[in-house]
């Protein structure tokens, strides 16, 4: 297999339904995440085996930057083409995606950290493989409160 390296996401737009949240890639194509994401306190680890994608927005919700992490299957230059960015994570690493958001290889399981008030946006993961998908939330932790994992729609902040 082809040794994959990693690539630096551009401003991609970001549209957030209440059946999900949509993303247009630099080519023109788009990606829909179905689902309300559940929310989760600051972390989330991700099955074994999932593609795990990371999308942090603006805080007016209509742009963002993604990025894959540990996939490498996908060739340099479709990702250079859609804007999406990569990071290929070792065994025991774990870097910064963006300020505020960490992803960390725990062997099988990817686990992504947010602090969503440095991140300036709000944060998404999504996890994904050949038989389903999930997606999720990371909320800054509220005094012991715990996040909510039913909405009926995805609560937007900025104009659509």
């Amino acid at each position: 297999m082809t040794e994959r390296s990693d690539i630096a996401p551009q401003t991609l737009h970001v549209s957030l339904e209440p059946e999900g949240v949509e993303v247009e890639y630099l080519d023109g194509r788009s990606v829909f995440y179905h689902g309300v994401p559940q929310k989760r306190d600051e972390s989330v680890v991700c099955p074994p085996g999932r593609d795990v994608h990371v999308l942090v927005t603006s805080p007016a919700e209509t742009e963002g930057v993604m990025v894959y992490v540990n996939d490498r299957s996908t060739h340099d230059e479709i990702l250079e083409s859609t804007g999406v960015g990569r990071v290929i994570l070792e065994r025991g690493e774990e870097t910064s995606l963006f300020p505020g958001v960490e992803a960390a290889n725990h062997g099988y399981r990817i686990e992504v950290t947010a602090d969503p008030t440095v991140a300036r946006g709000r944060v998404f993961v999504f996890a994904e493989d050949q038989t389903g998908e999930a997606s999720y939330e990371l909320v800054a932790s509220d005094d012991g409160a715990e996040a909510s994992d039913s909405n009926d729609t995805i609560e937007t902040t900025g104009e659509a």
